[in-house]
């Protein structure tokens, strides 16, 4: 998804991110939420999440571990209730958007819930197409932008993707196309 120039700058949105706790797209150990209305960050939610399996193979990258979440909900108990910042929102928004969408899909099939019905815009293909960047993962986005980021923290990976729209947005109004062809 690729929203106009326009409706990007008045969107209300929310940011996502997962992190997980092993290969499977269904292991999300963290969620990190952040919604944007009219251009002004709104709420924040975050939740560790207990996986259905308890081993973890990416406590190297973001930290969390099994005794971090073992208390925890599970996602089917965790989704409906941080869910809720969701209402009325247009579209999420995720870096890398493909990965956040499908374990969102995945979590939610698990736990025979229904995922949102907004679509997603990817902030990377956003990033590339705004300013231009060849590399355009998280850390270097936020670093060209001035964006503070504590990476693999699923709230500040949020907030960090949700200021990449606002700026996207911000360059719109002064006339800077977001994309080619529009």
């Amino acid at each position: 998804m690729q929203p106009s120039s326009a409706r990007l700058e008045a969107a209300s949105f929310v940011a996502i991110d997962f992190e997980t706790a092993d290969r499977g797209f269904d292991s999300a150990c963290a969620v990190g939420l952040v919604r944007v209305e009219q251009g002004k960050i709104v709420g924040r939610v975050h939740e560790l999440i207990r996986p259905p399996r308890h081993a973890f193979e990416w406590t190297h990258i973001h930290g969390i571990t099994w005794a971090d979440v073992a208390e925890k909900g599970a996602f089917a108990e965790v989704w409906p209730r941080v869910a809720r910042i969701l209402d009325g929102v247009e579209f999420l928004a995720a870096h890398n958007a493909r990965f956040d969408e499908r374990v969102l899909a995945e979590c939610c099939a698990a736990a025979r819930l229904s995922p949102p019905p907004q679509p997603f815009l990817c902030t990377v293909t956003l990033a590339r197409r705004t300013w231009r960047l060849r590399r355009a993962n998280l850390p270097t986005v936020c670093a060209h932008l001035g964006i503070a980021l504590r990476h693999h923290e699923a709230l500040s990976d949020a907030e960090a993707c949700a200021r990449i729209v606002m700026h996207a947005a911000a360059r719109s109004t002064d006339g800077a196309p977001l994309a080619p062809g529009r």
